[in-house]
Order: C-alpha cells, then structure tokens, then sequence
C-alpha cells in the first residue's frame, strides 16, 4: 500500500502564543481564559462566549521548535498534505500570520472548526483518512483532551501508522 502522509498541527499554544482569550459571560460574571484553558474548559449551561480576540493574531510569540518543525514539512512536502486544524472560527488570520513568518502557503490549508470539542478534531482527521486515504499520521496539539480524542480514533482504524506529539508551552 502505498503511504500517504497527513501532517496535523493545532495553531495557538501548539505553533505560537498569543495575546488572544476568550471570555465567557454567564449571568453577570465575565471572566477571560487562554487558548489553553478553552481547550479543557467544560462549557456549562448558559454560557456565552466571545471570541472576538480571535479576529487576529494579537502580539504573536513563536514557538520556535514547533514553527521549525512546521516549516521543515512544508519545505520538504511543498505543504501538501500538511494542514493546521485549530478551534478558531476564522482562517484568514492564521494563514496571514503564518504567510507573515515567511511560510508559503499555496498548498497548506488552515481548517477553523469554530470549537474546542476534541471529536470535532477527531472526526475532521477521520474523514480524511476515510475519504482521502491518508495512512501516515502526524497530529501535533498543545491539549491532552485532543490527543487523547485523536488517538482513541486512530486506534479503531487499520493500517493507519501515526505519531502524536502533546505540546508543553511554558
């Protein structure tokens, strides 16, 4: 058979920290959370959110090995087959931050799910291995919910290789 590599990163807190929180209104009480927090954070009944600090890339700080390592995939590969799925809800400010940095994004697609539900990840991967063949994964996320998700999926699969890095940004 033959391989077909589907390489996977999460953007905020996985390739770049930024200065972008959401808020989260229940009742009277607002309080702002990190892109970290909102990755584990169990929605409660009457929660609203605000995403507007996502609009943009506020104040962005590399995670330099990632960003390496992102760029080392897209030079070799010319981007094909190398995707960012991130909770955003919007795409253009991920592909100009990145396009900023100096990465040609010509063939790497920015995916903005718009949630912070793991099987939304999961299942985004999933179709692509189902309905693309891929059969090499690599799936790069800074929350352990995610990769959890993405692995419990991956293990019901067959001939599927892969590899998940859980990313620590301190």
């Amino acid at each position: 058979m033959k391989v077909k590599k589907l390489r996977v990163f999460d953007f905020d807190d996985t390739l770049v920290k930024t200065n972008s929180f959401i808020y989260i209104t229940n009742g009277e009480i607002t309080k702002k959370i990190s892109p970290g927090e909102y990755a584990i954070y169990e929605e409660k009944p009457g929660d609203i959110f605000d995403y507007s600090d996502f609009e943009d890339v506020k104040n962005p700080k590399q995670i330099k090995e990632m960003t390496m390592v992102f760029k080392r995939i897209a030079n070799k590969r010319n981007g094909k087959g190398l995707f960012i799925l991130t909770a955003r809800a919007a795409y253009k400010p991920v592909r100009k931050y990145l396009k900023d940095i100096g990465i040609n994004m010509e063939n790497i697609f920015v995916k903005a799910l718009g949630s912070n539900d793991p099987n939304e990840k999961a299942n985004w991967i999933k179709n692509k291995i189902e309905n693309e063949n891929y059969n090499d994964i690599y799936f790069a996320d800074d929350s352990e919910k995610n990769i959890i998700t993405v692995k419990n999926m991956l293990l019901k699969q067959k001939n599927i290789k892969y590899k998940l890095q859980k990313i620590n940004y301190d």
